[in-house]
């Protein structure tokens, strides 16, 4: 009889007095099939499901709308921060949805009577270079024709009318409904042009497809596209009842995912809001927390939570002077509140503490569904925020949104001061600001940590994230704790 070396999770993680972060653990490796090709597709929540476990977290100086169409095109999901107006964060998820469709059913439409200047405003505040001309100016009036770039790059005059510059429908290729998206497809292929218009019976614009999202399509074949092949996106708000017209206009602009934003996700405010944006939108999945044990998740899963975000006192901008008094290392709390909440079917996403792949597929291991990245992204050309350089470094700024450097005015003193009697007096800040090195593009960055998880996961004997959680709560993986020794001989090319 083989003998079982290594612990089981339950026997790490329930000693009495101890707390472990990813790097304090490693798991053994398991029979490997080189033949298996391992697939990371994962739930994100109850029912979005990703093709990459790899989430931006909602900072300002991580994430905005071209960090979460790179996301969402290597197969994870960018969520959208909340340190702006509301009209600036439903523009921003609008950029994402509106950046690769299947069947685009709200093109933007003018009327023959519109001017250039009218167009050149959609172009500024949306970055789209064609629109569709009906008779009435919107979708469902008879088909006109189209005005694109080429026709208006040259034209002086931007008060001269669409009519006199547009391509009119009798010069263009277009097909009719009934039609499928690859029928559609097809036919836009065989025109050789870069739109087409579908038109209903009556000659009236119903939908549309381009050239461009067949390209798109084809260049990144794992994205994460919705039900209509628009790209996911997601955003965060505040858990106050106040944020309910925020979260309005992010549903408005086609919001896929929405993130309740608290370091500390057990409250009463943030399950009162959990129930109200669940009654007003049944369908739309709601993330709360941050929550680090299964007494804090309680409450957000009996209000109807769908996945749970989890991590206190672990992030990057936490002080390096001295430990947080309050929170949980990593390792442990990813496992408790995954364990627990595995009962209801609620994924968890571990939001800190992944610098690397290997502390991401320990994340995985662990319990979560999916990753939260910060810092790392931080540094990236999408990433808001433009570059520096000190002492010969290319840098980019990184900090927190408990920042009052970045806190809006309004929600400083509501948060920190009570009736303006504290206004006088000097705060603490929640975390670090901090430069990090410029990584350069995101894709290259993502596909290296999509490899080093890929060959971990093998080592492991598993082909799919599911598996990887079935063999935890079965007991099969087995873990050893590293010694101080290990620790450093793993963390400087040695042998652990």
């Amino acid at each position: 009889m083989a003998s079982v070396d290594g612990l089981d999770a339950d026997s790490i993680f329930n000693s009495p007095c101890m707390g472990y972060n990813f790097e304090d653990l490693v798991a053994l490796p398991a029979p490997a099939s080189s033949d298996r090709e391992v697939d990371l597709t994962t739930a994100l929540t109850r029912n979005v499901t990703i093709m990459s476990p790899f989430v931006s977290a909602p900072m300002d100086t991580v994430s905005e709308a071209r960090m979460a169409i790179a996301l969402a095109l290597m197969g994870g999901i960018g969520v959208i921060h909340s340190n702006c107006t509301v009209e600036e964060q439903s523009r921003q998820v609008d950029m994402v949805k509106k950046w690769e469709s299947g069947f685009i059913m709200d093109p933007f439409v003018l009327s023959p009577n519109n001017t250039i200047a009218d167009l050149d405003r959609i172009r500024e505040v949306h970055d789209v270079s064609s629109v569709m001309i009906t008779e009435t100016g919107q979708m469902g009036a008879r088909f006109a024709g189209v005005v694109t770039a080429r026709d208006i790059d040259f034209v002086e005059d931007r008060q001269t009318r669409l009519i006199q510059v547009m391509t009119p429908k009798a010069k263009m290729i277009t097909a009719s409904e009934p039609i499928s998206l690859g029928d559609a497809n097809k036919k836009l292929i065989a025109s050789k042009k870069g739109k087409l218009p579908i038109l209903n019976e009556g000659g009236e614009l119903v939908a549309m497809v381009t050239r461009s999202d067949l390209k798109k399509t084809k260049s990144y074949p794992r994205a994460s596209l919705d039900a209509n092949r628009q790209l996911l996106v997601a955003a965060s708000v505040e858990p106050r009842l106040s944020e309910l017209t925020r979260v309005d206009a992010l549903v408005e602009a086609g919001l896929d995912v929405l993130f309740l934003e608290a370091s500390q996700g057990d409250s009463k405010e943030q399950v009162e809001m959990l129930r109200k944006v669940k009654k007003m939108y049944p369908s739309l999945d709601v993330v709360a927390g941050n929550v680090v044990t299964p007494r804090q998740a309680k409450p957000l899963i009996e209000a109807g939570c769908d996945a749970l975000r989890v991590g206190m006192g672990c992030s990057t901008l936490n002080s390096f002077e001295e430990a947080v008094a309050v929170g949980r290392p990593q390792g442990s709390a990813v496992y408790h509140v995954a364990r627990y909440a595995s009962q209801y079917h609620v994924p968890v996403i571990a939001d800190g503490g992944c610098n690397s792949s290997s502390a991401a597929t320990m994340a995985l291991t662990l319990g979560a569904s999916a990753v939260m990245f910060g810092s790392l992204l931080a540094g990236t050309a999408e990433s808001p925020g433009d570059a520096f350089y000190h002492d010969g470094m290319r840098l980019k700024l990184f900090r927190g949104m408990g920042q009052m450097e970045v806190m809006p005015e309004h929600l400083e003193e509501k948060r920190y001061s009570q009736g303006g009697n504290n206004s006088g007096v000097k705060r603490l800040e929640g975390g670090y600001a901090c430069a990090v090195v410029d990584r350069g593009p995101v894709k290259p960055l993502l596909m290296s940590f999509e490899e080093g998880v890929k060959r971990d996961l093998k080592r492991l004997g598993v082909s799919q994230i599911p598996e990887l959680h079935e063999d935890l709560y079965a007991m099969k993986t087995r873990f050893q704790v590293r010694s101080a020794a290990a620790f450093g001989a793993a963390r400087h090319g040695g042998y652990a």
